[in-house]
């Protein structure tokens, strides 16, 4: 059985794309203690975040940057 994380210290941070009106905002908290990485909407922060693994994390974010310069 898994145990749900404990993210009540997460230090959140918003991604750099997303719009300063208050729409499309993604946090994220990447340097959580235990190596997972919470992804949450920033408008409901109520919902449960996404839980990724680091390494996971690391290599969707090099996809993305990847992508980006094509």
């Amino acid at each position: 059985m898994r145990s749900t994380p404990d993210i009540c210290r997460a230090v959140w941070t918003k991604s750099s794309h997303s719009g300063g009106d208050g729409g499309n905002c993604l946090e994220f908290a990447p340097h959580h203690p235990t190596g997972i990485v919470p992804v949450r909407d920033s408008k409901d922060t109520t919902r449960p975040p996404l839980i990724f693994q680091a390494p996971a994390w690391s290599a969707f974010i090099a996809s993305v940057k990847r992508t980006a310069l094509t």
